[in-house]
């Protein structure tokens, strides 16, 4: 195979595992078109690949009771990638969906010097310090009418046949304290505002923040509508407990959009 390769981390929610992610995100199709690997790695549990989580830092389950290294793991996913493919080292991404959303989030945080940029979805970053080492570029998504990931907040309801909790923090408010740690301007700007077609009422509004240091940026696909979900993934998934899906953007494509705008100075 030809390269290098531009590499994206695509890490599943809390209770899932790395082929249900992969098969729901749908994002093989834009990789083969545009280029690019994508690595869909299993988290920790206690049930072969069932019930999987990250140790996202404040969250969640097997992997943070038993503290487990995941950025090391991710480190070593990638370097497992290199050791088979050509890959670009300055272009490695990291996105993921709840849980993974919140490590991709980790990811930004301790291990800077791999990740070129990330691109969280329905999760919002739950580490102690918000400090990385070098200014990391930040697509987040995420719907005010999420169900599990509370937009505004507060601790989400249980996770399914379980009494665990988890206190979710306010999106706006986690964004704002990543872009003071990455000197972002204060005034954003509205760039962008989607509505669903016939039929659907679903919006999405994007607003950016930047350029911040060394020519990073922070960007708000902000959703009304939408379930705890990846917008333009498989539709009609879980929905008992995700709520409702979207395509009123498609996830994959925006963030490969704003992936390749950054690659990461060796």
């Amino acid at each position: 195979m030809a390269g290098p390769w531009p590499v994206v981390l695509s890490l599943h929610g809390g209770g899932g595992n790395g082929g249900a992610h992969q098969r729901y995100t749908r994002m093989d199709a834009l990789a083969d078109r545009e280029r690019f690997v994508v690595a869909y790695p299993n988290g920790t549990g206690r049930f072969g690949n069932r019930l999987l989580t990250w140790n996202a830092g404040g969250c969640c389950g097997l992997a943070k009771q038993r503290g487990v290294d995941d950025v090391a793991f991710l480190r070593a996913v990638a370097g497992d990638l290199a050791s088979r493919l050509t890959i670009d080292q300055t272009r490695i991404y990291a996105t993921g969906l709840s849980n993974g959303a919140m490590m991709a989030y980790r990811l930004a945080q301790d291990a800077s010097d791999l990740v070129a940029a990330i691109a969280p979805v329905a999760g919002a970053s739950v580490v102690d310090e918000v400090a990385p080492a070098r200014p990391v570029p930040i697509l987040h998504i995420h719907s005010v009418d999420d169900p599990r990931a509370l937009y505004d907040g507060g601790l989400g309801p249980p996770f399914p046949l379980t009494n665990v909790r988890i206190l979710h923090p306010a999106v706006e408010e986690m964004l704002a304290r990543w872009r003071r740690a990455e000197g972002c301007p204060d005034s954003p700007r509205a760039d962008a505002a989607l509505r669903g077609g016939p039929g659907n009422a679903h919006t999405a509004t994007r607003t950016t923040w930047g350029p911040c240091r060394d020519g990073s940026e922070v960007v708000l696909w902000k959703l009304t509508g939408a379930g705890h979900v990846w917008p333009g993934g498989q539709p009609d998934y879980l929905t008992r407990v995700l709520g409702p899906g979207t395509d009123v953007i498609d996830a994959n494509r925006e963030m490969w959009q704003f992936f390749k705008r950054f690659s990461r100075t060796p």
